[in-house]
């Protein structure tokens, strides 16, 4: 460590002020804070809170997700065997699953970084600011919502698409009004519809020789089979739990999750808030479901689909992982106490609800989240205007 320090020192005047390449301070100061702690201190600005910087923040939500990355490696694996018959039982072939997962999944992590932070780069270079450390997060969140044969020209795409028109033309980190990630998501699903959903994607079904494919395997989701009305394929309540299911790559394991909600609560990054009102919200639109669901015709298409018990509702599909990493965003979530406790509220409704009524798309969360993103400001002006109103007749009392 002490070696790279004294590297770091000896390049620092080539990158400083009036060295050969000056251009690219920001470039070389953007890896150096991330190396070691900076040099320097914020000395104006309204994000002041505490010694923690950014990066530390980041590297934090991304120790975060390393419990939904490794099992997601591990799933990969377990699904592609089990779809072609080996190493079918869970205890079975562990290592042999985890590489094979790791084989698939890092690539996307590795072009979802090089070409995220690349864009970043030249972005910083070109308007001579500093590196803006949210990609971080975002480069790490994109794999994890991919299926696992989404193509790597398909992830450049969509993290290009992110960073520039998700964040960058808003002004960079900290400005953008939807998740980057789900917008990299939410970009891919609605351009390339059939190589982002249907069956086929969510398991690789190729054998090791890469030739053939596995016939009369169906890939489907959890979630896609109880959306069609196969409720014989859902998984139990203890698969969708631990996540022995197919879906995304980081998605499927409620216990992950939950790991690294703990993770953010006791570091104090994630809002508790956002996490318990979509917990809420979800909860409630489940139950209300399970109530009206044997009151309809038997013959309604989601009827069984909404008698899913209300827990097991909250641990299928990519729900957990949205409560968690995505609905928490500082950036695009509400920013008052009570805007927090509305804002989740209602993502944990929609997502309930477009997953269940709308056949068409199976899984919520995404939309939800999005959508709720949008009218976060709104529930922030309305709440603010509320706390005025109420400050006002206050003074208004002790006056008279």
């Amino acid at each position: 460590m002490n070696a790279l320090r004294k590297l770091v020192d000896n390049l620092k005047p080539t990158f400083d002020k009036g060295g050969k390449l000056e251009k690219f301070h920001f470039v070389f100061d953007g890896l150096e804070t991330f190396l070691f702690t900076p040099g320097h201190a914020t000395t104006n600005g309204a994000h002041i809170r505490d010694g923690i910087d950014l990066k530390r923040t980041m590297s934090i939500v991304i120790m975060a997700m390393v419990p939904c990355l490794l099992f997601g490696m591990w799933n990969v694996g377990h699904q592609h065997f089990f779809a072609i018959g080996e190493f079918v039982g869970r205890g079975e072939g562990f290592w042999d699953k985890f590489l094979f997962g790791a084989l698939k999944v890092l690539p996307i992590v590795v072009v979802s970084y090089g070409v995220g932070l690349g864009i970043e780069f030249i972005f910083c270079t070109i308007n001579r600011h500093p590196i803006q450390e949210g990609y971080l997060v975002s480069g790490m969140l994109i794999p994890l919502v991919m299926p696992v044969d989404v193509p790597l020209w398909m992830v450049a795409i969509g993290a290009a698409f992110a960073v520039v028109i998700g964040k960058e033309v808003f002004g960079g980190t900290g400005m953008n009004v939807l998740n980057v990630a789900l917008t990299a998501r939410a970009f891919l699903f609605f351009a390339y519809p059939t190589m982002m959903s249907g069956d086929k994607v969510w398991v690789n079904t190729c054998t090791e020789e890469g030739q053939s494919i596995v016939d009369g395997f169906s890939g489907a989701t959890s979630l896609g089979h109880a959306a069609s009305g196969n409720m014989a394929g859902l998984v139990s309540f203890q698969d969708s739990l631990w996540g022995f299911e197919a879906g995304s790559i980081g998605e499927t394991s409620a216990i992950a999750c939950l790991i690294g909600a703990v993770i953010l609560l006791i570091t104090g990054i994630g809002s508790w808030r956002i996490m318990l009102s979509v917990l809420l919200g979800g909860a409630v639109m489940a139950g209300i479901f399970n109530w009206v669901g044997p009151t309809l015709d038997p013959t309604f298409t989601t009827r069984e689909y909404m008698q899913i018990p209300v827990l097991h509702q909250l641990v299928l599909g990519g729900f957990m992982f949205g409560l968690v990493f995505m609905a928490t965003d500082p950036v695009t979530a509400a920013q008052t106490d009570t805007g927090k406790w509305i804002y989740g509220f209602f993502i944990g409704i929609f997502a309930i609800l477009i997953r269940v009524v709308n056949p068409a798309y199976p899984e919520g969360m995404m939309l939800a989240i999005l959508f709720m993103n949008v009218m976060a400001p709104l529930i922030d002006h309305y709440v603010v205007q509320a706390n005025i109103k109420r400050r006002m007749k206050r003074i208004t009392v002790r006056t008279a």
